[in-house]
């Protein structure tokens, strides 16, 4: 027994990595009774013409083995070995027969053939006649309960998935099936896009999701010709041949494991665990992100344009300014060093990989984004001069602070969620934002209580309905915020859609 391949054993013993078709035949034949032969020749695989050759000295003979796609060989192979071991005329529809029975099951459907050499040299010539067919073999790679998953799951974002591959047609649409893609039961070929236009092309791409016996230059026009469609393309490949598509595509992910080289260099990114549930992760982590970024501006634009808005009126009623410059400074201070990370630890909202992708040109701040910065700027503003009118002039300033500094901490936790009530269940899984607000109020006790802080910023004790006064515009902002966005929420059932 024989195997055509240069992965060979060390010691008796099956490597643990390499190509997985060729570890899984060595695994085999390895529990076979086998002679091990050197390779003295070989035609390298390439998925241009599907499969790979070496020659080996047999009892002084040049013996050339084939292992590659059966509807090629097949195509070569002029006899086959009867029962009695003697060569005859190959029975090619049984052949194909039991080469799709076994694809239609989902496995990666080998054939083997061999030939004697004699004394012409090893070519693809030599491979177009005298071939005698061995055998087929079908090697099944079950998809992990993980990657069904999150193919499900990709799916439900909006993101469509597609597979490119160069096994037999019936495999592909086997294992399409199992993974519970679109247009699993139709696939089309390496060979039936070599024939379609540029028009159909893209009709071709666009509709179907599984392709099968297709070369790089395959997968190359693939990614092109749905970028061209305005797509946004990620592109997964290990080997080296697919350097190209993943250059193209906006997205290339090489893999970590069994990826090649020249992969990862051409890639965006790499999986370092070659598992395609991590990709859905990465979406998923990515979408949170990009989230708790709209959070944290939506957040923090605001209380700017309300410390902006307090020295603005006054200039223009012609007031004394209502706080100092230190005092301006501390407000500044304490809101950055407490306030301004806490969003960006925000879990995902529950729905986020159950909206669409949202489009490339989409802005950060959406038109319903700014009327909110610009309304919450100017309540907080007035509300904080209105709680001062309520407290003696010694405790204006000192009040107008603390209202300003709570405020921002209610509103911070209105940005939880932008067009949902805040105070949900998993408030207190925040911890960054608990320990901020925690942060924040030690800051403000020691403003009130601490001598030597009050005199250089210049505040003064207050008294509990002082205290209280001054929490009122925070609270009262709260419960405005909250009302706008269940007012929203009747009229825009998702938050995707404000971002029109």
């Amino acid at each position: 027994m024989h195997n055509c391949q240069e992965t060979q054993l060390t010691q008796g013993v099956c490597p643990t990595s390499g190509n997985a078709t060729e570890l899984a035949l060595l695994k085999w034949t390895n529990q076979q009774p086998i002679e091990l032969y050197p390779v003295v020749d070989k035609i390298p695989f390439d998925s241009a013409y599907k499969y790979m050759a070496t020659v080996h000295e047999i009892a002084g003979k040049r013996i050339l083995f084939v292992k590659g796609a059966p509807d090629v060989l097949l195509n070569k192979e002029q006899y086959e070995l009867g029962s009695d071991g003697r060569q005859q005329q190959i029975d090619h529809a049984m052949w194909l027969q039991k080469n799709e029975q076994l694809a239609q099951t989902g496995q990666r459907v080998l054939a083997f053939a061999m030939k004697e050499l004699k004394d012409r040299e090893l070519s693809h010539e030599e491979l177009t006649n005298e071939l005698v067919m061995i055998g087929l073999s079908g090697i099944i790679d079950p998809p992990k309960e993980s990657a069904i998953a999150s193919v499900k799951e990709m799916q439900q974002a909006g993101i469509r998935v597609k597979m490119i591959t160069g096994d037999h047609q019936a495999t592909a649409k086997a294992i399409a099936e199992e993974l519970g893609l679109k247009n699993a039961k139709s696939a089309i070929t390496g060979t039936e896009l070599d024939q379609l236009t540029e028009e159909e092309w893209k009709i071709a791409v666009r509709e179907n999701d599984v392709f099968a016996r297709t070369t790089p230059e395959h997968k190359l026009a693939i990614v092109t010709y749905l970028q061209e469609q305005d797509e946004i393309v990620g592109m997964t490949g290990d080997g080296v041949n697919d350097a190209p598509a993943l250059k193209k595509a906006d997205v290339g992910i090489a893999m970590g494991i069994k990826g090649s080289d020249v992969s990862k260099q051409a890639a965006d990114m790499v999986l370092v665990d070659d598992n395609f549930e991590t990709i859905a992760k990465a979406v998923k982590e990515g979408r949170r992100i990009f989230d708790n970024l709209k959070k944290t501006i939506l957040f923090y634009l605001p209380t700017c344009l309300a410390q902006g808005l307090l020295l603005l009126f006054s200039l223009v009623g012609n007031f004394p300014l209502p706080l100092t410059t230190v005092q301006i400074l501390w407000l500044n201070l304490v809101a950055s060093i407490t306030l301004s990370y806490a969003l960006g630890f925000e879990k995902a909202d529950q729905d986020v990989m159950n909206r669409p992708p949202r489009p490339i040109d989409e802005k950060i701040l959406s038109k319903y984004a700014l009327l909110r910065i610009l309304y919450v700027g100017i309540i907080m503003t007035i509300l904080g001069f209105v709680a001062m009118d309520f407290v003696p002039a010694e405790a204006k300033q000192t009040v107008l602070i603390n209202a300003m500094v709570f405020g921002q901490a209610f509103y911070m936790v209105n940005c939880r969620r932008v067009t949902e009530f805040s105070l949900t269940k998993d408030l207190f899984e925040n911890r960054a934002l608990l320990y901020s607000i925690g942060a924040m109020i030690l800051l403000q006790g020691l403003m009130l209580v601490f001598p030597p802080l009050k005199i250089a910023i210049g505040t003064v004790s207050l008294t509990v309905q002082e205290a209280s006064i001054s929490l009122l515009p925070g609270l009262v902002l709260f419960l405005l915020v909250e009302l706008e966005k269940a007012f929203v929420g009747m009229t825009v059932k998702s938050t995707h859609k404000l971002d029109a």
